[in-house]
């Protein structure tokens, strides 16, 4: 059975939280990131990466050997199906990709609720790991601790940018992330041609959800990039990922050596 929600506790503490990203499915880097102490939790990047649903019991179950939470980052357009199962494994928190406007994210929200009186939601009584693979936990329970999920938002549409107050007010909606390469494409231009603009859209995401009382999160790569958002007011970060860590280390140190190598084009 799976523990009690960690992001969820953390977020109603008002503590800052910081993760990282992972794309394989293997459960033994998400106990080697554990393992360092520093992750409130780790997120898994369904988005880019396959996987199956022993995937995901198995990832939320290496999680909470190191009491770290767990998060998931969907595609848009089989959300509901796979935010659901994720859940059901034991994911404390979703991350929705390719939103445009308000109504979807109403929409998204009524997918992962359960559904009981007075709650506008379609996700039925699951017996899956959440409950112990058994009807151990009675129908209210099981809408209190589905009720503890975590559900965070990429805004990376200049629709949704442009929708981001009506965004914000929506109850339910717990953190909010700028995306900026999707951002580029909806608009019609490259991001290195238009820095200036969209770091001005990233910087009206943020101003949003903290006037609505969200978490605004922000990705970054190396902790130099974080004083520009903690003077923001953002609090919650995703520093690093595993394909950008390992293509990183590749690319640097495969060059160094390379040019080492005796027979390579220009050296000695």
């Amino acid at each position: 059975m799976m523990k009690e929600n960690k992001i969820r506790q953390m977020i109603d503490a008002g503590l800052p939280m910081l993760a990282t990203r992972i794309s394989s499915s293997w459960p033994t880097l998400t106990e080697t990131a554990g393992s360092t102490g520093f992750y409130d939790y780790v997120e898994f990047l369904a988005e880019y990466s396959p996987f199956d649903q022993y995937d995901l019991e198995n990832l939320a179950r290496a999680a909470e050997l190191h009491n770290m939470g767990s998060m998931i980052k969907v595609d848009f357009q089989n959300r509901g199906y796979v935010a659901q199962k994720a859940l059901a494994s034991g994911f404390q928190a979703v991350l929705f990709t390719d939103h445009h406007n308000p109504d979807q994210v109403r929409e998204t929200l009524r997918l992962v609720r359960a559904e009981t009186a007075g709650l506008d939601g379609m996700m039925g009584y699951t017996s899956r790991r959440w409950i112990g693979y058994r009807t151990s936990r009675s129908q209210m329970e099981f809408v209190r601790m589905s009720g503890k999920s975590v559900f965070a938002f990429m805004i990376e549409k200049k629709e949704a940018v442009d929708n981001i107050e009506e965004i914000c007010a929506i109850p339910g909606v717990d953190i909010l992330q700028f995306g900026p390469f999707d951002y580029s494409m909806s608009s019609g231009f490259e991001l290195v041609e238009h820095q200036d603009e969209v770091k001005a859209a990233e910087l009206k995401v943020i101003q949003a959800a903290l006037k609505h009382g969200k978490r605004p999160r922000a990705e970054i790569q190396s902790p130099d990039q974080a004083e520009y958002y903690l003077k923001l007011g953002v609090k919650d970060f995703s520093l690093g990922s595993e394909m950008a860590i390992m293509l990183a280390f590749w690319r640097t140190q495969g060059e160094k050596l390379r040019a080492m190598l005796p027979g390579v084009p220009g050296k000695a």
